[in-house]
């Protein structure tokens, strides 16, 4: 059992197993580090959706997106995956926006793509796709946003958690005559 309830009500089958927060910040600064392709299931190719934010911050960081929806032919300039086992190249991170039932499916393919880790996006926790993951020897995250993880560790998390550029506290430069 965890100390979260929310944990607990999606997996309630007793294991010897704890889910708990081991990413601290070092983990975490590692598995950015050494990753460079992530695989987003559910993104959508929506501006204002919070996975195609977070995956286009990613992207211009430097790290190769493989969308993963059978909705889109295309996002982000990235061919469309209708599922994370026929991509073709390999994969360091599955990093998943859909609901917490649907995760435990989605980390059995992650294992069988033989991904590094698992990544559950903020707002989505399941305990027994986190079990699985860990258990197949992937490093799993959940309840963590990857674009607010790498902003917090390498810069660029602003005031409001976002570097747009839009709202500042410094004056514009004026053009001088």
């Amino acid at each position: 059992m965890t100390d979260r309830p929310e944990l607990d009500a999606a997996d309630s089958t007793p294991s010897p197993i704890v889910m708990t927060d081991g990413n601290d910040i070092e983990t975490l600064r590692q598995i950015l580090a050494r990753s460079t392709t992530i695989a987003v299931v559910g993104l959508s190719a929506d501006w204002f959706r919070p996975s195609f934010f977070a995956a286009k911050y990613m992207q211009q960081h430097g790290y190769r997106i493989l969308p993963v929806n059978p909705k889109y032919p295309r996002i982000l300039g990235e061919r469309c995956y209708p599922s994370l086992e026929v991509i073709d190249e390999p994969v360091d991170i599955v990093d998943v926006f859909r609901r917490a039932e649907d995760l435990p499916p989605i980390a059995e393919q992650a294992v069988k793509i033989g991904a590094k880790v698992f990544w559950q996006q903020l707002g989505v926790a399941n305990a027994a796709a986190d079990r699985f993951a860990r258990g197949a020897g992937l490093a799993s995250v959940f309840d963590r946003c990857v674009k607010i993880e790498h902003a917090r560790i390498f810069g660029g998390l602003n005031w409001v958690g976002v570097n747009t550029g839009v709202i500042s506290a410094r004056r514009p430069r004026l053009a001088v005559r």
